[in-house]
């Protein structure tokens, strides 16, 4: 038996672990279009801030590949995939045949066309170490740095930098930051929080025009600055499939058994759509261990295996300057808010489930709330004031102690 695996992200390395649990001599060729060993890319941000390394970036040891019997091949480009011929072609014309090959491209940055763009000589976007790299080259003391985009991806990268450089301001479109993950009342702490760490914010206003160094807004405002960093979303990297008449949305189309609708072709990771197992709606939910679960369920089918990937929810654990916050599931219903001043909670439900919570600052409890989401738990199985402001085990009924402890009451 012979695996392809196109790409080498978490995804990937879920596959090729699942894989060996079940196939330990078939073939895996690995192709990715980067030069690095697989490397945790939400770490990029704490590179450039000077708390972790290259090296302890990896998201496996410097071994892996070797353990695993892997033919690892970066600097590889995949443009083609053909169904038919059970075949990877590749950029510099070679192609790879495959038994069974598994679609881990992840997403890309998306640029927005802007006018003047290319007169900016100092721009990166920010999702990946070659982005690090670039960017700390850029900058100096001195730099005055403008970030286009208030979401995660832009917020981090504002972190990382904010000790070297001069000065940050952020530009976007939403009213809010952090529009896709908090609501008005979360962002607004947040933004606070952040004003307090010296970064300017240009909010519900996007960027006409650029002339050299200077960012002409939409309301008429002018922004100098000397580097410009592009973070505005990523959108999923869906080609391969799409252009070899596989179905795909916003995101690739997968089953719960990571199955495409192309024979012997699987899909995991930040490059699929799936079912929000707690809304029961089809969605992007681009998430490090999601992507490994989604890989390990599609390796494990594609050994020959039966493995089921659906419990898959929305879910952010975010740190930003010191101040930790957690996010899952969605908002709406009726609300649950504490708010002491140095920590805040909110909890939304309706017909008797917990459908969502932000928690900023005390996360310690959040494990309890993102069970109750995955597992629908009827909240009147609980006592809901207590879940609610000490969610400690023994909120949930004997029942449910049991189930959550393995069968063990406590």
């Amino acid at each position: 038996m012979k695996y392809v695996i196109i790409g080498n992200s978490a995804a990937a390395i879920g596959a090729v672990e699942a894989i060996r649990k079940t196939d330990r001599t078939g073939q895996i060729l690995i192709l990715s279009s980067e030069p690095y060993h697989t490397y945790s890319r939400p770490l990029i941000s704490y590179l450039l801030l000077g708390k972790t390394t290259e090296e302890k970036m990896l998201y496996r040891d410097r071994d892996f590949y070797e353990r695993m019997h892997c033919d690892f091949r970066p600097n590889t480009t995949v443009v083609k995939l053909d169904p038919e011929q059970k075949q990877v072609l590749l950029a510099d014309g070679s192609a790879e045949s495959y038994d069974r090959v598994l679609v881990a491209t992840g997403s890309s940055p998306f640029v927005p066309p802007m006018a003047g763009l290319d007169t900016v000589e100092h721009k990166t976007t920010f999702g990946s170490l070659e982005d690090a790299k670039r960017l700390s080259g850029m900058i100096g003391s001195k730099s005055r740095v403008l970030i286009i985009g208030a979401g995660l991806i832009g917020l981090k990268c504002a972190e990382g930098i904010a000790d070297t450089v001069k000065s940050i301001t952020v530009v976007d479109l939403a009213p809010r930051v952090l529009s896709s993950i908090l609501d008005d009342a979360a962002s607004a702490k947040i933004k606070h929080y952040l004003e307090q760490h010296d970064l300017r914010f240009f909010l519900g206003e996007s960027v006409k025009e650029f002339s050299g160094n200077t960012a002409i807004l939409t309301g008429g405002g002018q922004i100098e600055f000397d580097c410009l960093v592009l973070a505005v979303g990523v959108r999923a990297n869906t080609a391969l499939v799409k252009d070899a008449g596989g179905a795909v949305g916003r995101g690739i189309t997968v089953d719960d058994h990571m199955r495409t609708s192309l024979p012997e072709v699987y899909a995991a990771g930040d490059c699929t759509e799936s079912m929000d197992c707690a809304e029961q709606q089809i969605k992007i939910m681009a998430l490090l261990p999601n992507a490994y679960m989604q890989g390990a369920c599609a390796g494990a089918n594609m050994a020959g295996q039966e493995a089921v990937f659906d419990t898959a929810i929305p879910m952010n654990s975010i740190g930003l300057f010191g101040l930790h916050m957690m996010t899952a599931g969605s908002y709406h219903g009726e609300t649950f808010v504490q708010d002491d001043g140095t920590g805040f909670k909110e909890l939304f439900y309706e017909n008797d489930r917990l459908c969502g919570y932000i928690l900023i600052g005390d996360i310690h409890r959040a494990g309890i709330y993102t069970a109750m989401i995955r597992n629908r738990t009827p909240l009147s199985s609980v006592d809901f004031d207590l879940l609610c402001r000490e969610p400690e085990l023994m909120a949930f009924s004997q029942v449910d102690r049991k189930v959550m402890l393995g069968g063990r009451e406590k």
